[in-house]
Order: C-alpha cells, then structure tokens, then sequence
C-alpha cells in the first residue's frame, strides 16, 4: 500500500500535469464549432438572449468522443433528447416562477435541480453514456430556470432542439473527420447494474445536489445552484480518491477561472465579442478537459459565466464572488457525501463479515492421535 506521502505526491502531480494528448484538436473543433454556427444566427437575428437555450443544446456535442460513428449517433441523440427536455423543464420553471414568491421559487429550483440530478445520473450510468454524471442536465435546468424568461416555452424546446439536433449531425462527421484514437475505449457498454445499484446512483447525486442547495441558498448567494453543481462534479471520478482530488480541482481550477473571467469582462464587450470568447473557451475547455480537469476549469469557468452572462446579464463582481464561495460549499458537501459514503460502506462489510462468521463458525477438529 502506497504511504500518505507518495499518495500526496501523485495527487500533486496529476494536478500540475497534462495526460496523454489524443486527436484532441478534432472533437474539440466539432464540439466548438456545433455551439458557434447556431450562436451566430442568434447574433445575426437579434435573438441572443437565447443564448442559454442554444448552449446548453449545444452540449449534446461532447457526449460520446471517438466513439465510433454509428455509437455516437445513437448516445448523442439519446443525449440531445435529454438536454432538450431539460432546457424545456427550465424555461417551463422560469415562468412558473414569474407567478411565485422569491423563496417559494428558490426552493422550487433547487428541490426540482436535486431531481433532475438524480434521475439524469440514473439514466446516464444504465445507458454508458460519456461523461457520466449529471453536470450538463442539471446546469440546464436549474440557469435557464434561474433566469427571466426569454421566451415561450416552445421557443426555448425548439431552439435548444435545433441546436443539439447540429451537433448530432457534426457528430456523424465525427470519424470522417479523423475522430478516433486507438486508445480510446469504444466498445459498446456490456455492463449492466441491479435496481440497487441505479437507486445508490440516485441517492448519491441527488442527495449531494440538495444538500449543497441548501447551504448555498441558506448562505444568502446569488446562484445556489453553483453549489448543486460543484458537489455532484467530482462524484463522476473513478474511485472515491479520485473524487476527493476532483473535489480540490474544482476549487482551485474554478477560482483561477474567475481570475480569468474577471479579466474577460474588465471592459466593455458587445455581444458578438462575448461570442467569440465563449466559442474560443470552448474550444480550449474540450482540448483540455480530459487531460487535467484543474486546467481545463480556467477554461470552463469562464466559459459558463459569459454563457449565463450573455443570456442574463448580471454585476460582474457580485457574480464572480458568488462563484467561488458556491464552488467551495459544494465541493465540500461532494467530499463529505464521498467520505461517508466510504464509512457507510466499510462498515456494511464488516456487518458482513461478522454475520458470515456468525453463521459458518469454524469447526474446531479433533487432535489427531487421541
């Protein structure tokens, strides 16, 4: 068994390092290029207050990475599906919400988000999709529910379509394009899970989910459903030591980002130069994501606040302020959902082991000779 120190080393070092490159260029230009070509055409018909809706749509793209042609259509268009439906029940929230109390709405959203990241972790994980998890469904729901309406519902149901139902036609040109990787996992998913399996999947994201919104809104910020996101992000790690360094990635990857956000919005930005960051963050986020998630934050933060941004605008220091504490409360509620899972489920074992013993007792045998 590795020392603490020699763990401690390599926890060091998977966050100061790069992974292997794959043809990351490739899925990250398709990826980019899916969320560029439906944000012009809000750019260019004056729509772009929509943003959300065509973003959130637009993630459909990084589900199934050099998977093979015919497996990515499939999961990207089962993935579209549920981004859509998502985005839906967002803007469904957004005009309910009109009608109800601040707080009635808060507690909506976040009671509705810890649903969703549940269900959305559930299915994911029965149906192999990658990235697991929950991030994307959640973060649909709950910022387009957050926000104003910006439009009728079946105009967010539409356009966040519109837009995944791209991305699974660049999806196609995918492999053509030269998106494989030799080393790239593409067998069809040939596990499968029991009812208690999927229903422990449940539990852990949707528990996480609320636990977090409840501080984060119970602390009086801005946008609890930061902290929902923040603690079901580092449960998608393998293992629940990756999770915990997820957990500290998040923290410092997303405080550096706002760093980086801060400078982004430190002047003057029209509309069309807010769209070319976002793609160009995009682009950055999907060639890095996958080789340190730390890095790829610097990206991925200020790839989500200028999305939300653009759609809804918001004071830039109060936000940015907002991002970090949210950040830091759910990964902390993440952590300590892993760590308890971990004592729940050593000391289930050693329930077990002592009802095994307690059942088969050793025979004691007779001395030979006697």
């Amino acid at each position: 068994m590795p020392s603490a120190p020699s763990q401690i080393r390599s926890a060091f070092g998977r966050m100061v390092s790069l992974g292997p490159s794959r043809v990351d260029h490739i899925p990250a230009f398709r990826i980019s290029l899916g969320l560029a070509i439906p944000m012009v055409v809000l750019l260019l018909t004056d729509h772009v207050t929509w943003a959300m809706f065509v973003g959130f749509g637009a993630f459909t793209g990084i589900y199934s990475k050099y998977e093979p042609t015919r497996m990515r259509f499939r999961r990207q268009a089962f993935a579209g599906a549920m981004l859509t439906l998502c985005v839906t029940l967002g803007a469904a929230l957004s005009h309910l919400g009109e009608s109800l109390g601040t707080t009635v709405e808060s507690w909506m959203l976040l009671l509705v988000g810890a649903l969703v990241a549940g269900a959305a972790a559930t299915v994911v994980l029965a149906r192999g999709l990658k990235p697991g998890g929950a991030i994307f469904p959640l973060f649909a729901v709950a910022a387009v529910g957050a926000a104003p309406p910006a439009a009728p519902i079946w105009v967010a149901f539409l356009v966040a379509g519109a837009s995944a139902s791209l991305c699974v036609v660049l999806g196609l040109l995918g492999h053509w394009a030269g998106e494989c990787h030799p080393g790239a996992d593409v067998r069809p998913s040939t596990e499968t899970w029991s009812r208690a399996q999927l229903g422990a999947e449940f539990s852990r994201f949707a528990i996480a989910a609320a636990i977090a919104g409840v501080l984060g809104l119970a602390s009086g910020l801005p946008f609890p459903y930061w902290a929902q996101i923040a603690a079901i992000a580092l449960l998608t790690a393998p293992g629940r030591t990756l999770q915990v360094e997820r957990g500290l990635h998040r923290i410092l990857g997303t405080t550096l980002g706002v760093v980086t956000t801060a400078f982004l919005l430190s002047f003057p930005a029209e509309p069309w130069q807010l769209v070319v960051w976002i793609v160009v963050l995009q682009f950055l986020a999907e060639m890095y994501v996958m080789r340190n998630y730390a890095f790829a934050l610097l990206f991925i933060t200020p790839l989500a606040l200028l999305m939300v941004q653009l759609g809804h605008p918001q004071p830039v220091g109060p936000t940015l302020q907002a991002r970090v504490l949210e950040t830091a409360i759910g990964a902390v509620v993440g952590i300590a959902v892993v760590v308890v899972a971990a004592l729940w489920d050593r000391r289930a074992a050693k329930h077990a082991t002592a009802e095994s013993t307690a059942a088969y007792p050793e025979v004691p045998t007779e001395p030979s000779g006697s």
